[in-house]
């Protein structure tokens, strides 16, 4: 900083100003100040200034799965929010979905100085009586089903899965089979909850359901299982990559969607238009879901936490494609 300083011509206090972001130097002065930052290569220090700060710019995102579409367009958005106000991101995946595990993550964040945590994780995981946070760290939990004890951000999941079996029935379809995500899967159970009590309060009986695990081979499986059954007509799925493998399923053992089957998913991945047929599905506003993560971790910052156990729930929407249609006459 000295040597900045000698080089602009300027007090030290001024080099300390420019590199800190405070008001009170003249455009002249700052430009100056930053022509021999860079002659010198000189880069403030980040670390210095969070000590002296109280706060190190970063919040920490623990997820125990990469492998999923919704966490990876969640992490993406948050990521890219977290930026947008000045924050950088920094990881923590849990390698096997265990209490120890989520433990070991918590435990991690007081090495790696953040100022608060976006959980991506279900909740039976976080076990309050367990985990423990650094001091002054604030939490929010995306997509999990926390109650009182943390902010949580989610979306819709009962909403999404009614609107997907009212479609069907509006159809005119007498029931419709789910394609239900794993067993523990807080979205999973909150999908399939909606769509027996969307058919019950219908007056249709549901029928048995089929468990996948999110995977697209998991839903060719399925697939193939519900192919053989002549009373299916309609069948919701719990997520767009289960549907794609139910398509194929469905297409080897000659069934045709929308003709014979139709089916809904849930997601709205991208490639979800480019399926044959174009997949009918739910949309999840991913992006909206990571940005008020964000914005309440921060809020829960400045307001030293006061605020705790809200939850926010981001609406979906029903995209119509392909791959649904009226039952046969006879059907």
């Amino acid at each position: 900083m000295a040597d900045v300083a000698q080089l602009a011509g300027v007090s030290s206090q001024t080099v300390s100003r420019v590199s800190n972001g405070f008001p009170g130097v003249t455009e002249d002065t700052r430009a100056q100040v930053l022509a021999a930052m860079r002659e010198l290569g000189y880069r403030p220090n980040s670390a210095a200034r969070a000590l002296r700060r109280g706060e190190f710019r970063t919040l920490g995102v623990i997820t125990f799965s990469l492998s999923t579409m919704g966490n990876i367009r969640t992490l993406e958005a948050i990521a890219t929010s977290a930026a947008e106000h000045g924050y950088a991101v920094t990881l923590l995946p849990v390698a096997v979905p265990t209490q120890d595990e989520v433990n070991g993550a918590f435990s991690r964040l007081g090495e790696l100085a953040v100022d608060a945590v976006i959980v991506i994780m279900e909740i039976h995981l976080l076990d309050a009586a367990t985990v423990s946070l650094p001091p002054g760290v604030q939490v929010v939990v995306a997509d999990s089903d926390a109650g009182d004890r943390y902010t949580v951000v989610d979306t819709d999941q009962a909403g999404g899965a009614r609107d997907a079996v009212r479609h069907l029935l509006d159809l005119g379809h007498d029931t419709v089979w789910h394609l239900a995500g794993p067993e523990g899967s807080f979205a999973a159970q909150r999908r399939a909850n909606a769509w027996r009590t969307t058919l019950t309060g219908a007056g249709r009986t549901p029928p048995p359901l089929v468990r996948g695990d999110w995977s697209a081979a998991s839903g060719y499986r399925a697939g193939l299982l519900l192919a053989d059954e002549p009373e299916c007509t309609a069948v919701f799925a719990a997520n767009d990559q289960m549907a794609l493998g139910l398509l194929r399923a469905l297409h080897e053992r000659g069934r045709r969607v929308p003709d014979d089957i139709s089916v809904v998913g849930f997601d709205d991945i991208p490639e979800s238009a480019s399926f044959l047929p174009p997949l009918t599905t739910i949309h999840q506003d991913f992006a909206e879901v990571g940005r008020l993560c964000v914005e309440g971790v921060l809020s829960k910052m400045r307001q030293d936490g006061v605020e705790h156990g809200t939850t926010t729930l981001v609406p979906t929407r029903l995209v119509r494609r392909a791959s649904t249609a009226a039952p046969r006459p006879g059907r």
